[in-house]
């Protein structure tokens, strides 16, 4: 029988230092990553996160600019002047429950949502044609350069004239207002388009209107998205102050109407209530529609950071 020969000592001493250098660095690395990884459990302050949330920070700024104007007016004293934010809201509620404010708030959305829709359509019909064609092209270029500068409100003579004191002078203006900034904004996104999602295009036979349907406007929607808001926010201002100039009359005027009237009363805090619902109505298109379709579009698309 043959008999195994015993590993040399000096084999038998390398392979005990290196077992016992090697249970060392496991221990050392074990402590090591527990240490790196415990600070990582402890959360902040409950008041922390809340306050790092983006509706607690407008809460916090909206709560600041509430509480300087209820202290301004309580040290100016003059509610012909400035009413306190208490009796705003309070002037508020009441235009509420009497329904006043209700009815004029959706003559004013009736109007502003029908003059907002042409002015899109029109804007959507001059950019596809100016994508389409050179000679498109330099009739947008030409046309915005003549009337984007133009305001809307100095065509308040000339839709008196041509339509008289009535909702059409009103969506007239408003489709100026919101056709000019929608279709720079949509024309600005089509020339963004990289030439290789051109190409990809024409490589799949679109042309046309369908080549500007399923190519140009998903690739330029952000832009697109942009001139949308820039145009419901330039429609608002422009009816308010439309309504203001010479509403419609005092049956079915809107919440300029309004606001002209209570001025014309002396009945500051009314005024100061309709401009609140002017500001509240914007802050829910804002909030409501355009956040979500800016989520539920461009942010699904991974085209803008969140």
């Amino acid at each position: 029988m043959s008999r195994r020969t015993p590993a040399p000592a000096a084999a038998r001493v390398s392979a005990s230092w290196s077992g016992a250098s090697r249970r060392p660095c496991s221990l050392l690395r074990k402590s090591t990553m527990s240490d790196v990884a415990a600070p990582k459990l402890v959360r902040a302050p409950a008041l922390r996160r809340a306050l790092e949330g983006t509706p607690w920070r407008r809460f916090v700024i909206l709560g600041g600019f509430a509480l300087a104007w209820e202290l301004y007016a309580r040290w100016l004293d003059n509610a012909l002047l400035l009413p306190t934010l208490g009796a705003t809201l309070s002037a508020l509620w009441s235009a509420v429950l009497s329904g006043e404010l209700p009815n004029r708030a959706l003559t004013s959305l009736r109007v502003l949502i029908t003059g907002y829709a042409l002015g899109v359509a029109v804007a959507a019909v001059l950019t596809t044609l100016a994508a389409l064609s050179r000679w498109g092209n330099e009739a947008l270029g030409l046309l915005t350069s003549m009337f984007n500068p133009l305001p809307a409100i100095a065509l308040l003579p000339i839709a008196l004239l041509w339509f008289g004191v009535g909702t059409p002078s009103l969506i007239f203006v408003i489709v100026h207002s919101v056709l000019w900034p929608v279709a720079l904004a949509c024309y600005g996104g089509f020339l963004a388009v990289p030439p290789t999602l051109r190409m990809a295009g024409r490589n799949l036979g679109l042309s046309g209107g369908r080549f500007v349907a399923e190519i140009l406007v998903p690739a330029a929607f952000p832009q697109i998205l942009s001139g949308l808001r820039i145009g419901w926010a330039f429609a608002w201002r422009t009816l308010i102050a439309a309504e203001l100039v010479f509403g419609v009359s005092a049956r079915s005027g809107g919440i300029g109407w309004f606001i002209y009237t209570s001025r014309a009363q002396l009945e500051t805090a009314s005024v100061f209530a309709g401009l609140l619902t002017v500001i509240l109505i914007g802050l829910l298109v804002e909030g409501v529609i355009f956040r979500s379709l800016t989520r539920i579009t461009v942010q699904r698309w991974g085209q803008v950071q969140t």
